[in-house]
């Protein structure tokens, strides 16, 4: 199961890709359409003067694990494409006909990454160039995100198997390397809290670059040394991520400048800085 975020009219629609197809969520889809400030309850006077909607939401329903804005996961109703256009019928929206022709695209463009991966990769590049990032940038966090699949695929490998435990384990190296967790990087950068930013979407180039490098040591001394429970994948990390802070403390010394700051690509005269 594969999780995602897909973007419609700036709004962001948490997706999962299992059973073959896209499942979306149901609460997100509701917002886009309606803009309503309360989803939730919109979906269920929606229920009450629907009632052929009320029960193919009872049966055709299923509830996913899915990120929350506050960044916890919680069981919420998902939709597949075609239930998705049941619900359409019921939501007075002028963005019904452009959200069909997105919902569309999106199932079709996946098929079409599945076959060739690359595709994924331009359609990235392509939203972070239309967000303002420099191309050199954009080159680096692309390279990032594959370094991180090659770390979590590896942490799978070594029987880390729990979302939760991939997190433990990235806060271990990341405080190591720069004294702070993922959680305590963000509010240094003064990211919102209750937000699905993403904190690399807002590193800077060296930033990254350190990222990539602890990630990717830490695959190749896990394939090298083959651990084979949590606690030896824990003792990696903590190991590593000794080894990147003196590589972080050496770049500083010789340059005279933090590695970690403070500016993120939200404030807006930081964009070109970036």
């Amino acid at each position: 199961m594969e999780n995602k975020l897909a973007i419609f009219e700036s709004k962001e629609i948490r997706k999962v890709w299992f059973k073959e197809e896209w499942w979306f969520s149901i609460v997100d889809i509701v917002w886009a359409l309606t803009d309503s400030i309360n989803p939730t309850d919109y979906l269920k006077k929606i229920r009450k003067r629907d009632e052929e909607l009320k029960s193919y939401l009872g049966t055709n329903c299923p509830q996913v694990e899915m990120l929350t804005n506050t960044g916890k996961k919680r069981k919420t109703l998902v939709w597949n494409t075609k239930h998705i256009f049941r619900l359409i019928q019921s939501i007075p929206s002028k963005k019904a006909e452009p959200f069909k022709l997105w919902l569309a695209k999106v199932g079709y463009d996946r098929i079409k990454e599945i076959e060739n991966p690359e595709l994924a990769q331009e359609r990235m590049k392509s939203l972070y160039e239309k967000k303002g990032y420099s191309k050199s940038w954009i080159d680096k966090r692309l390279r990032g995100i594959a370094i991180r699949q090659e770390l979590t695929d590896e942490w799978k490998a070594r029987w880390v198997k729990e979302w939760l435990e991939y997190s433990i384990l990235t806060a271990e190296i990341s405080k190591a390397t720069f004294w702070m967790t993922p959680s305590e990087y963000k509010n240094f950068k003064n990211l919102p809290k209750k937000s699905n930013v993403n904190l690399r979407d807002n590193m800077t180039d060296l930033e990254l670059i350190f990222t990539m490098l602890w990630e990717k040591v830490t695959t190749e001394i896990s394939e090298n040394e083959e651990p084979e429970n949590f606690d030896e994948n824990k003792k990696i990390a903590k190991r590593w991520g000794n080894v990147a802070k003196k590589a972080r403390l050496e770049t500083e010394k010789e340059t005279k400048k933090k590695v970690s700051v403070e500016k993120n690509f939200l404030r807006k005269n930081d964009l070109k800085k970036i």
